[in-house]
């Protein structure tokens, strides 16, 4: 066992769950199926999600995500709007990638931090841009270190 296990098991608080049986069954399909070590990575695994959801409820809660979007790449002034909405928003937007796509269609992905409400205010505004056919949100309740001081 190298240092970083064995200081990640000696943080470690033993808990005790008592399941239905047919959830149990489940559980144990789902570890197997998704190649989890064991019950315990994956039901830390479980929490950390609900707490990441349960956090995002709180809209001043300090966030990274990513905001992807697929776009038409030929609608009229589409990107420079896109571009307008990200620089308009430099403290939370860190970078974008895109991609093109089949066809005209291209996919951005935006990594973001901030704010959860702030977040969502400018995944709304990129989303119901004319030329966007879908996008969302996705966060997690990691954070990046600060990357520069002010």
């Amino acid at each position: 066992m190298n240092p970083d296990q064995k200081e990640a098991k000696s943080l470690a608080a033993r808990i005790s769950v008592s399941l239905p049986q047919h959830l149990a069954e489940a559980l144990d399909h789902m570890v197997q199926e998704r190649g989890f070590h064991n019950r315990s990575q994956a039901i830390a695994e479980m929490i950390q999600q609900s707490l990441i959801t349960h956090h995002q409820d709180d809209d001043e809660t300090l966030m990274a995500g990513t905001i992807t979007l697929i776009y038409d790449s030929t609608k009229r002034d589409l990107l420079q709007k896109l571009a307008r909405i990200e620089h308009e928003h430099i403290e939370e937007v860190i970078s974008s990638q895109h991609v093109f796509l089949e066809g005209k269609y291209i996919m951005e992905v935006v990594l973001v931090q901030g704010p959860v409400k702030q977040l969502r205010h400018i995944t709304n505004r990129m989303v119901t841009c004319k030329g966007v056919s879908s996008g969302g949100l996705t966060l997690t309740s990691k954070i990046l270190p600060q990357l520069h001081g002010r």
